[in-house]
């Protein structure tokens, strides 16, 4: 059973970086699209950015320019580099995938269980002070 923990979360002031990682287990990632989500202050999940098996990325507004999602099938991770943070961006990370789910466009940023996106990771607390 495919099972995801992020990892590299903290706190960073405003202006910083910080890279997440999402490393799977249970299965190769080479068969999985990826996607990484949030949840700030309101507790509404927001999408941030998706990767197919073979690269493709898609990413939303706020994420343009600041967010890059990478992976690295041999170490069985996806990762999240996060530049220029601000407080907003304060929240709990998480990624998600699924045996079926696919990055083939923004939709699965804002509709992550039409998509087939059901499996996630715990979540990884990122705090960005001002």
């Amino acid at each position: 059973q495919v099972q995801l923990v992020e990892s590299g979360g903290g706190m960073v002031q405003s202006g910083g970086s910080l890279r997440l990682s999402c490393t799977v287990s249970g299965d190769t990632l080479d068969y999985y699209h990826v996607a990484w989500f949030r949840r700030g202050s309101s507790q509404e999940r927001e999408g941030i950015t998706c990767i197919s098996i073979d690269g493709a990325t898609y990413s939303v507004e706020f994420a343009e320019g600041r967010f890059t999602i990478s992976r690295d099938n041999a170490k069985n991770t996806v990762y999240l580099q996060m530049n220029n943070l601000k407080p907003e961006d304060t929240g709990v990370y998480q990624c998600a995938t699924g045996t079926r789910a696919k990055c083939s466009g923004y939709g699965p940023l804002y509709y992550p269980r039409n998509y087939e996106f059901n499996i996630w990771g715990p979540g990884a607390q990122v705090y960005v002070s001002s």
